[in-house]
């Protein structure tokens, strides 16, 4: 019998850029299809996605996508893989209207979305997968058991046990169990917030503490969140209706993903309440509510244009009460604080995570995780959706329920498990990693372009002009300096002089110059002119020198 050949291609070692292949045979099916935001020294780079190597070279062979639920970080990269390696994708409703309109954002036409709902069951190839509800920060969101002849996996995607959810949906524990009962042969498990011990807050308490919020506001109510989470946004225009208060949304994707919403169903908005934004300025400040993007602090977003005076139709004014619904992803820390700091100098008040209940996480804690562990009791345990400590404690807490340690297995990126009933056994390497998103181009900035930006960024660039006459092979111009980001020229005379005698230096080695000489010329103007600068100002620009001949 074939074994199962389980492939991440993001998601490991990671928060983010979730994917993952599953091999049966002649069959691939791709779990998610997800983005990161880039790093810091990610310099100009708009997104970062998976490396999709391994599907390219078995593009025959993909069978079909599935999707757990509509954050970017599980459908970023759909319009950057679909066209390279189209096949069907499944997903629940939320979840396909998402992709529906990035595909159409990114004018890709012929995939076929096929809605699922909780508890339906598709058969691909040699898989048959049944798409189980599990709770999360977004509607739509749904574990799968992914069955073949090797056995059942169950992936359970993003998920939290609560409760009290919103839509009034809870997880599916008794489906899980009943998989457990049958027997699983892994459990792929969400380990983002492995950490932190207890259970997950309900979103319910959300209402509560905004509840508390509307009725001491006497001014304008701003509340920052991500666009995605349909459960709070329903939450506050429930409150605008109980406080007689307008809602406006600003902010392109909490515009676009509202009235996407809207269109299928998702939430529910009275025509009354709803007002733009540009009519406002009709009610008076205790009559509105704007909620925004911007929860991450990003330079481009409504929150931060408001609060820096830079937005067409709003400001952030004194009295104000701005709401950060929202904990900073790893790595927006600085820029969260600098939002908050922009906020306080204005004289808004200002209620963030730290000072009030306003944000709960959509992942579980360490409580829910042993639940799902006792419920599934899978064969092999492979900690997925986190960075590498986090996976390690995952693994730690299903040992200590009992799983033997060899069947607790952390992955990489760039190793495959493959799996029976018998034995798992780890086989690589596979071709992963990460492909820049910049502007219109994918995957053509690497490491090379970056340290390039990195070193200009820091260091700046000085370009030397040199005309060459193309008949006598002698110096008719220059060399010319040109300084950006490096030293301001009309104060740096003395210096600029000095470096410019260090290519003529250079240039007058050579009786005529040729072509065939233009390389070692310029190497030489980049050596001596870097020791000079050096010696003289102890920076290292990038050096371009430029022959032309005339």
């Amino acid at each position: 019998m074939a074994k199962l050949r389980i492939i991440p291609l993001g998601g490991i070692g990671e928060i983010g850029k979730n994917m993952t292949a599953f091999e049966y045979g002649d069959d691939v099916i791709v779990v998610d299809c997800g983005s990161i935001f880039p790093r810091q020294d990610m310099l100009g780079i708009d997104l970062v996605i998976p490396d999709i190597a391994y599907l390219t070279n078995n593009r025959e062979r993909v069978r079909a996508y599935l999707f757990t639920h509509g954050h970017e970080d599980h459908i970023g990269a759909v319009p950057y893989v679909f066209p390279r390696v189209p096949a069907p994708a499944y997903g629940t409703k939320l979840t396909c209207a998402l992709i529906r309109g990035k595909l159409a954002e990114h004018n890709i036409s012929g995939i076929q979305l096929n809605v699922v709902k909780p508890r339906d069951t598709v058969q691909i190839g040699a898989f048959s997968v049944q798409f189980i509800k599990v709770s999360h920060s977004i509607a739509g969101a749904v574990a799968m058991a992914i069955t073949c002849p090797a056995g059942t996996v169950i992936v359970t995607g993003d998920f939290k046990i609560d409760y009290t959810p919103i839509d009034g949906e809870v997880t599916d524990l008794g489906t899980l169990a009943a998989w457990g009962n049958k027997g699983v042969l892994a459990l792929l498990a969400d380990s983002t917030n492995v950490e932190r011990p207890g259970y997950t807050m309900s979103e319910k308490k959300i209402a509560e503490t905004f509840r508390g919020l509307f009725k001491d506001a006497d001014r304008r109510i701003i509340i920052a969140m991500f666009a995605s989470n349909l459960h709070r946004i329903q939450q506050v225009v429930d409150l605008c209706v109980e406080f007689r208060r307008k809602i406006c949304f600003v902010g392109r994707s909490m515009v676009n993903v509202t009235r996407l919403a809207m269109d299928i169903g998702e939430i529910k908005i009275p025509r009354e309440v709803l007002v733009e934004a540009s009519d406002l300025d009709c009610y008076d400040d205790n009559e509105i509510v704007v909620l925004t993007t911007g929860s991450q602090g990003e330079p481009m977003s409504g929150l931060t244009r408001m609060a820096n005076s830079e937005h067409r139709k709003l400001q952030i004014r004194e009295g104000d009460t701005v709401i950060i619904s929202a904990t900073p992803i790893p790595g927006n820390e600085i820029m969260v604080s600098r939002i908050i700091d922009q906020l306080y100098r204005i004289g808004a008040n200002v209620i963030y995570n730290r000072i009030a209940d306003v944000h709960v996480s959509g992942h579980a804690c360490q409580e829910e995780l042993k639940l799902m562990q006792a419920l599934v009791r899978p064969k092999y345990f492979i900690p997925v959706h986190g960075e590498y400590r986090m996976l390690q404690r995952h693994a730690e807490i299903a040992v200590k329920m009992g799983m033997p340690q060899d069947n607790a297995i952390i992955l990489e990126l760039g190793q495959a498990l493959e799996l029976s009933e018998d034995e798992a056994s780890i086989t690589g390497p596979i071709q992963t990693g990460s492909v820049m998103v910049d502007g219109l181009g994918v995957g053509d900035v690497g490491n090379v372009v970056l340290r390039d930006r990195k070193h200009l960024s820091q260091d700046g660039l000085i370009i030397v002009i040199v005309g060459v006459s193309k008949e006598t092979g002698q110096v008719v111009s220059g060399p010319e300096l040109i300084s950006r980001g490096f030293v301001y020229v009309r104060e740096n005379e003395e210096l600029i002089s000095g470096a410019r005698n260090v290519a003529m230096d250079v240039l007058s080695r050579y009786e005529r110059i040729e072509q065939s000489d233009w390389t070692s010329i310029k190497n030489g103007i980049k050596d001596e002119m870097h020791t000079y600068l050096l010696a003289q100002i102890k920076r290292n620009p990038m050096i371009l020198p430029i022959i032309m001949e005339t």
